[in-house]
């Protein structure tokens, strides 16, 4: 069912999806969402793209490829957890820093961010790369 109307929405679509993936993803721990469901989303809109325009077009699309965006998601979650150690507190222990920005407000950052966007990271790749290989398989049949 690949209709030129599908072939027509689906890389705005695909667009809107990631954007709202990047916005749960951010949303995290004070609400529900966080990096695993933000993946979810990102994940699919990748798989929608490339229903609808090929593997090879998504592979032009995409700028790494996606078990190197899984692997760079392990390292940050690492990372997130490490920095505690650091202070001389429990692994994974959360951990925030504020910066003054230059209206007067502040910019919280926190491992606990760092740890969601490691996951998402993750889930992106590996979702995306299981879905590229299943559309592989078919488009060669």
């Amino acid at each position: 069912m690949n209709t030129v109307i599908f072939r027509t929405v689906a890389p705005y679509l695909a667009a809107l999806m990631v954007l709202f993936s990047v916005f749960v993803l951010l949303r995290g721990h004070n609400e529900p969402g966080g990096g695993f469901i933000g993946g979810l989303i990102a994940a699919s809109a990748i798989a929608i793209y490339g229903i609808a325009a090929g593997v090879d077009e998504v592979r032009k699309a995409l700028v790494f490829h996606p078990i190197a965006v899984a692997g760079l998601g392990v390292f940050l979650a690492g990372i997130a957890g490490l920095m505690s150690l650091f202070v001389d507190a429990p692994f994974l222990k959360g951990l925030w820093l504020f910066l003054e920005l230059s209206d007067g407000s502040e910019l919280a950052l926190s491992t606990p961010l760092l740890f969601d966007i490691g996951v998402y990271c993750v889930v992106v790749g590996a979702i995306s790369s299981i879905a590229l290989a299943l559309e592989e398989d078919e488009e060669t049949r």
